[in-house]
């Protein structure tokens, strides 16, 4: 008895369970059934369970009707001795077995099924009798199997999967969020619990116009404007010398150095133009936090000017511990290192290092945070009539808010181990709770 056993297990082991049939199986069984191979040797041949080849061909076998001739359109099993007449009331003297109509009228009427079709392989692709049949046949033919296959396959992923009320519940809890700028996966991440389906679906939902919230609420589906080229860019070569001791390589070897060194990622943001107020943004690399400080203009002295005043904010000790290494564009308002680099005692607080030349991608993360800024203060708004309570009360929100980046923690918890809860309050950035954050103009715009 156990030797039959492991014969069965090493028969099974190389089957493959659980996997959707391919055309190419489709055609292979197409041409085993015409061999007249049984349902097992055909699993055997496909690696497949008998099962499945026995459901795959009674699911996608068709009729094939035999062709009229000599009257052969009617398919009841009685009709050789059947005397019915005028059953159809038409008047005709012909008997109702030499008539098609009858098939479905007549209450006697009963299907003349082949019976070798109510029994495996239920088709007719080997039976020698196939040309002089005159009764229904039915076939396996792996073109149209796999079409009718492929059809299934697209129409059960068509539809929503949800009950209108479910769908109503969904749009109540999510279509306000996504409209005070909240991406779909910070919200799906906070009310997973609450959603019944995937947050692929909810995208699929908007798209197809079934929530409040729609495609140009999502800030990133929204499309940037292709940036035109500079045609009358001067060509005149730029002195770098103020990147002596600071460049990026540098930097490279000071972080091999110093592997555990905490980089503060510094630039700016400009409203309308240069002249007039700026933000100046410092990002901390690990995790994701930024602090930002209104300018009265882009230049180096502004900038010389916001970090003292955060210096005195936090105190010179926190500065220079928290701001040790900072990494930065070219941008005139940045190249006055040894300025920037002087404490309000006269002491160096701060190691300043340059990004090489158009290559913003080397300080990414303070690019791609600046983003949130935009979805708030939007490309070409003047910031002149903003005061720094608006810029806080705008960086509270951003740095409340959950980054997939950082497995969905909040930047703002991770930093306030860092910098301390009494000089976060000092910086007057505080924590907002996940359903209150808002990422919109009017978050700030109302105040006015």
């Amino acid at each position: 008895m156990l030797w039959m056993v492991v014969i069965l297990i090493n028969n099974n082991k190389n089957k493959v369970y659980q996997k959707h049939l391919t055309l190419l199986n489709r055609e292979d069984i197409e041409k085993f059934l015409k061999a007249g191979f049984r349902f097992y040797q055909i699993a055997d041949q496909i690696q497949k369970d008998p099962t499945t080849i026995s459901k795959e061909v009674k699911k996608y076998r068709i009729e094939h009707h035999p062709s009229n001739f000599n009257n052969n359109s009617n398919f009841c099993k009685h009709k050789r001795n059947c005397k019915l007449k005028n059953i159809c009331n038409s008047n005709c003297h012909f008997k109702c077995s030499n008539c098609g109509k009858c098939n479905s009228i007549c209450s006697q009427y009963e299907f003349d099924m082949c019976p070798k079709l109510l029994k495996p392989p239920y088709v007719c692709n080997s039976c020698s009798n196939y040309t002089q049949c005159r009764k229904i046949k039915y076939l396996y033919i792996a073109s149209t199997a796999q079409e009718k296959y492929q059809n299934t396959l697209v129409n059960s992923r068509c539809g929503i999967n949800l009950t209108p009320e479910q769908l109503e519940e969904i749009d109540k809890l999510i279509s306000p969020l996504i409209k005070q700028g909240q991406s779909i996966k910070l919200i799906y991440k906070n009310h997973k619990d609450e959603i019944p389906c995937k947050i692929s679906s909810l995208y699929n939902y908007i798209d197809a116009g079934l929530l409040s919230a729609k495609n140009i609420d999502l800030p990133r589906r929204v499309r940037y404007k292709i940036r035109n080229k500079d045609k009358n860019k001067s060509t005149t070569k730029k002195d770098y010398s103020y990147r002596i001791g600071r460049t990026y390589d540098d930097f490279q070897n000071m972080l091999k150095e110093n592997p555990n060194a905490h980089v503060v990622e510094m630039d700016t943001v400009i409203g309308t133009n240069e002249k007039g107020k700026t933000l100046l943004t410092l990002l901390f690399r690990e995790f994701n936090f930024m602090i930002a400080r209104l300018l009265s203009d882009k230049s180096s002295k502004s900038v010389k000017h916001a970090l003292d005043n955060l210096e005195r904010i936090i105190g010179t000790e926190l500065f220079k511990r928290i701001f040790k290494y900072i990494l930065t564009d070219n941008g005139g308002e940045f190249q006055k290192p040894e300025e920037l680099e002087t404490s309000i005692d006269g002491t160096k607080r701060t190691s300043i290092y340059y990004c090489q030349p158009n290559r913003s991608d080397q300080k990414a993360k303070a690019e791609k945070n600046h983003e949130y800024i935009r979805y708030v203060i939007p490309k070409g708004t003047s910031m002149d009539k903003y005061i720094q309570d608006d810029i806080d009360l705008m960086m509270s929100h951003i740095n409340s808010t959950a980054r997939e980046v950082l497995n969905y923690a909040i930047p703002y918890d991770m930093a306030i181990l860092y910098i301390g809860m009494d000089k976060m309050k000092k910086l007057n950035i505080y924590k907002i709770q996940p359903d209150d954050i808002i990422l919109k103009p009017y978050l700030i715009n109302n105040k006015k």
